[in-house]
């Protein structure tokens, strides 16, 4: 009762943000769920490295999610921010994200972290500000691209879990991953990919723009990549010894629970939408 309760308030929720919050006000609901991903995160990767070390996320995340933001969304004009700040704050959130290992390997050693330890420690940074960053900006990016384009995205995700968890319960015979998540099944898989393709055609009945057969394959690569991202959440927790990585959703567990498929499948469909865009514009 509890997982459905939450989501029937927060779907709705979720679609008016989507539909009705301006780009930057957007941006800044992302940086708090991110943040709360990172605090998640930290709570799992304590098992590999210090907390200390991994402090080094409460800032790194938000800093380099906010300075890769498109012009569109991040607008100064909308909020305090000046244009100087903007420019700086990118730029740092490029050299950050490309020299994320450099970056990494010089916080542990300022934080002299045992020699035994480090590459715990490089390995929990070096993935954790991707795994958060990058879907943070997809989601910014879709929204201020096409409201519409962030909803199919939505849709492939949860209908493909949903599919999965409905096939899966009752014809699962043969296990995905049995050492990382059991109850996942080969039947289910299958099942959220025709749930993701199906989300797609209806969305299209709904959608004034022209879809042709390439977004059709994007939403297909996106669905398989969406139970990618489902896996490696379980895989974190599993190595945690935890079930859950929070309980701030009732029911669903925490953010990374909620929104394991999305860490995946936000960046790949992001990056799919935007290279279509490409294409077009030279056909």
């Amino acid at each position: 009762m509890k997982r459905v309760l939450t989501a029937a308030i927060g779907i709705p929720l979720a679609l008016w943000a989507v539909f009705r919050l301006p780009a930057t006000w957007f941006l800044l609901l992302i940086l708090v769920i991110a943040e709360l991903a990172v605090v998640e995160y930290v709570r799992l990767a304590q098992t590999w490295t210090s907390k200390r070390v991994l402090a080094f996320l409460y800032v790194a995340v938000p800093l380099v999610t906010a300075s890769l933001m498109p012009w569109w969304v991040l607008d100064h004009s909308s909020l305090w921010l000046s244009a100087d700040f903007v420019a700086v704050a990118r730029l740092i959130g490029f050299s950050g994200l490309i020299c994320i290992a450099i970056v990494a390997a010089s916080w542990i050693l300022l934080a002299r972290i045992p020699v035994k330890d480090a590459m715990g420690a490089l390995g929990s940074l070096c993935f954790g500000v991707p795994y958060l960053v990058l879907p943070a900006v997809s989601l910014c990016y879709l929204q201020a691209t096409d409201p519409w384009l962030l909803l199919l995205l939505l849709a492939v995700v949860w209908a493909g879990d949903s599919a999965a968890f409905v096939v899966g319960s009752k014809l699962g015979k043969h296990k995905l991953a049995p050492t990382i998540s059991p109850n996942k099944s080969w039947e289910g898989a299958v099942a959220s990919l025709v749930g993701a393709l199906a989300a797609a055609l209806v969305w299209r009945e709904f959608y004034s723009a022209k879809t042709g057969l390439a977004l059709l394959i994007l939403v297909a690569v996106t669905g398989v990549v969406a139970q990618l991202g489902d896996l490696v959440e379980s895989m974190l927790k599993r190595g945690a010894g935890v079930k859950d990585s929070g309980t701030l959703l009732p029911g669903h567990g925490g953010i990374l629970d909620r929104f394991d498929a999305l860490f995946f499948a936000a960046p790949v469909f992001g990056v799919g939408v935007y290279v279509i865009a490409l294409l077009e514009d030279v056909s």
